[in-house]
């Protein structure tokens, strides 16, 4: 044995123990005691979160948040047309010297989001749901009004996140010989808002403030804003599940429609003059409206993974594909449906498809690992796995897939040092997946 690589040598009581009081942060220790000016008020607050730890913290969740949703989009088009309208809106903020980049991610539920850096987000659903440059002016403008007011750091400092775990694709499957289990219940469901802040009405009412403030400023008319909180409230109202998780961040109320309302006729009354710009912005997303039937087809089938009618959803997808031929996301989503339905071989050739579509993003990788798994080609499932690990480093569940898939092919020594990795990466935390690493490791004598 390789003392290099031996656990200290605690017993079973001591590992759960130890356990029971700790937890995972990727981002390490985030806080500090003090206080700072609030860049939008000016007064003192209590802020227990540097400006460089908030940039670290969004470089390290963004990208796993961005995988969850399928990745960048790859039409270069339409993330330059959202990062046009994003740059417009930075002269007027109150924080000018952050990282600000823009991005559209190819998920398709209706969402927008913003890391504490900068890194501010837009699906591909939300995008179709919007109607002129005015309203995308004012979606960016909110959520950089989030980043302005630092209602990440301020959630954080009051304790209301008390860590920010990155864990990666985080949809486990079973060690104990089926890559199924949890799976079952929640693949169908990757990518939602894994690593998303969740905000008070509170911090909705000042990112509104704030976003309306800075798409005006940028040449916009308030009417522009008001559309946007317009198609919200219809959304909240008629069809709430199609935007479940942008209202579980986003809280949504009549309050903040009523709000824009009368700043529109307020404040804002000199800016009815401007454009809206509606024919620039339905040209600059053509590429995005072309696929709007199939990404519809798509919405809907991730409605049926959740209901678990899987034999529609498979049904929904396989017509979704008819038009999306060449979609990173529709191959994905049938992929992980066919896994659902305990289809590895069909679902790991759809996952080799999408890996073609989009080399440099893990969910096709992951899922074929998952379906390797289920067939018994640990070899394979390892290079999928391994892969994971490369394009998306520091997620805990790749170094347990690896331990386990190497574990399966008689190399304990090399399954024990992954083995020992994701203990380390989630400080011992006690789950079935520690549980299983710990007896193994106890069992080749790396444990008393």
């Amino acid at each position: 044995m390789n003392p290099s690589i031996r656990i200290n040598q605690i017993s079973r009581r001591q590992f759960l123990k130890t356990s029971a009081f700790m937890s995972a942060s990727m981002a390490g220790p985030i806080f500090i005691t003090g206080c700072a000016i609030n860049p939008v008020t000016g007064k003192k607050q209590l802020m227990m979160v540097s400006k460089d730890q908030e940039i670290e913290i969004d470089k390290q969740q963004s990208p796993f948040q961005f995988s969850s949703d399928y990745g960048i989009t790859k039409d270069a088009g339409i993330n330059q047309y959202v990062t046009l309208v994003g740059k417009k809106l930075l002269p007027h903020v109150h924080r000018p010297d952050m990282p600000y980049n823009f991005q559209c991610v190819n998920a398709t539920y209706i969402n927008a989001y913003a890391f504490p850096g900068g890194t501010i987000a837009v699906t591909r659903g939300i995008l179709l749901k919007l109607d002129n440059e005015a309203q995308l002016a004012s979606l960016l403008g909110h959520e950089l009004g989030h980043v302005n007011a630092r209602h990440t750091a301020e959630q954080v400092s009051k304790g209301q996140l008390s860590s920010l775990l990155v864990g990666g694709l985080s949809i486990l499957a079973s060690s104990q010989g089926s890559t199924l289990g949890e799976l079952t219940q929640q693949l169908g469901m990757i990518g939602q808002g894994l690593f998303l802040a969740k905000y008070s009405r509170d911090n909705e009412r000042e990112a509104d403030y704030l976003g309306n403030a800075y798409m005006v400023k940028a040449g916009y008319p308030s009417k522009g804003f008001v559309g946007l909180m317009e198609m919200l409230d219809s959304l909240h109202k008629e069809n709430p599940s199609s935007a479940q998780v942008l209202f579980s961040t986003h809280p949504m109320s009549i309050e903040r429609l009523n709000a824009a309302l009368q700043r529109e006729k307020g404040i804002y009354l000199s800016s009815k003059g401007s454009s809206l710009q509606r024919e620039r912005y339905m040209d600059s997303i053509a590429s995005l409206r072309a696929k709007k039937q199939g990404i519809e087809l798509l919405q809907q089938g991730e409605k049926y993974l959740a209901k678990k009618d899987y034999d529609n959803a498979q049904k929904i997808f396989k017509k979704s594909l008819r038009q999306l031929k060449n979609d990173y996301t529709a191959h994905v989503l049938m992929a992980k449906c066919l896994m659902i339905r305990k289809k590895p071989t069909q679902a790991l050739s759809y996952a080799n498809i999408a890996q073609k579509l989009y080399p440099t993003q893990t969910q096709g990788y992951y899922i074929a690992g998952l379906a390797c798994n289920e067939l018994k080609k640990y070899k394979k499932a390892y290079l999928n796995f391994n892969k994971c690990d490369l394009l998306l480093p520091s997620d805990p569940q790749m170094a347990f897939y690896k331990g386990y898939c190497l574990d399966k092919t008689g190399d304990n020594k090399t399954a024990a040092d992954n083995y020992i990795t994701y203990l380390k990466m989630i400080n011992y935390q006690s789950n079935k997946y520690s549980q299983y690493a710990y007896k193994r490791l106890k069992k080749w004598g790396y444990t008393k």
